[in-house]
């Protein structure tokens, strides 16, 4: 059973534009390094080939992955989403009951995770422990060195 996602408009045209290229650039490129390979002479001897077909294996298979991602995904309209508590998509400031700090994500698809930019995954451990919180509520969220206490103070969407 093949698993939802759900992306922003710019999330799934950037997934698109990967496909497209894989497909469209790095495709033919395979299959040209292949006959390339193929045209310097025996096929049980030549290392050139075997590397070429195991290239061309991996690629197909990014591909695949990927058709199913694009096929499998979802876009949301944030506009319509629930602020009254942490989605996917949800921008959130959050405390750190343990030191006081106060930082701002926002929650998105794996693919589309940047944490320079803020934007963390729903599949972390973080975006894991504040899906379904209210303003308010603190998140108990384990990580390797114990458990870390998150307080939701705001949630948004842009």
């Amino acid at each position: 059973m093949s698993k939802v996602s759900y992306y922003t408009a710019e999330g799934l045209k950037k997934l698109r534009e990967e496909l497209n290229q894989l497909k469209d650039v790095e495709r033919p490129r395979a299959s040209e390094a292949i006959g390339e390979a193929r045209d310097k002479g025996d096929l049980s001897e030549n290392a050139e080939y075997d590397a070429a077909k195991e290239a061309q294996g991996l690629l197909e298979m990014k591909i695949s992955k990927l058709e199913e991602v694009v096929a499998n995904a979802r876009v949301i309209d944030e506009s319509q989403l629930d602020t009254s508590k942490v989605l996917i998509h949800s921008h959130v400031k959050i405390k750190n009951q343990n030191n006081g700090a106060e930082v701002k994500y926002k929650l998105v698809a794996q693919s589309e995770a940047d944490l320079k930019s803020g934007k963390i995954s729903v599949d972390s451990p973080i975006g894991k422990g504040l899906l379904g919180k209210k303003v308010g509520e603190v998140a108990d969220i384990a990580v390797p060195n114990g458990v870390m206490k998150f307080e939701v103070l705001e949630i948004w969407r842009e």
